[in-house]
């Protein structure tokens, strides 16, 4: 066993063995899956997920509107996303987004999310606003959630089954 202050619980040499050995495929995985990335999309950052999986973030811009996306490196990337935030610009000071896509409970929308706000602060965006709308009510607890966790704020009209969400950075 391995004792550790910095650790939860200890851990038998096995499982050190296996987390080693998980990290390493995921390292190799990272260093191909950006290069295929590269071709086609402006690599932003490199980012930890939940449960520690290491993730790509990587955007396609146009004028105007921009996507936000995320790559898990426990698999070989094939040209398709795990999750990504659709946002478009409003104005000079604002980002909209318009949806968000991709697995659930894996972290990737909270990975999403801090990357777009530090795309807003280096636009010198002071906002991000959002909708939630009527095909979004079967998981509307889950989205006001998600949102008050990431310092928005959020408004629901249950009855016309429509929302806004507004983030302001201070």
């Amino acid at each position: 066993m391995v004792y550790s202050a910095f650790m939860e619980k200890p851990k038998d040499t096995d499982e050190i063995k296996q987390e080693l050995d998980s990290l390493e495929i995921q390292l190799f995985r990272m260093q191909n899956n950006m290069k295929e990335i590269a071709k086609s999309s402006e690599i932003i950052s490199i980012d930890q997920a939940r449960d520690e999986q290491w993730v790509i973030i990587y955007a396609d811009k146009k004028e105007g509107v921009f996507q936000i996306m995320l790559h898990d490196c426990t698999k070989p990337y094939r040209g398709k996303w795990n999750s990504a935030i659709q946002a478009e610009y409003k104005d000079e000071h604002t980002i909209h987004i318009a949806d968000i896509k991709g697995e659930e409970n894996k972290g990737y929308g909270s990975v999403l999310l801090k990357h777009l706000k530090e795309t807003a602060r280096e636009k010198n965006v002071q906002a991000i606003t959002g909708d939630i709308v009527k095909r979004d009510f079967d998981h509307v607890n889950r989205l006001k959630y998600f949102y008050n966790k990431h310092d928005f704020d959020v408004q629901i009209d249950h009855q016309k089954q429509y929302g806004k969400i507004v983030w302001k950075d201070d």
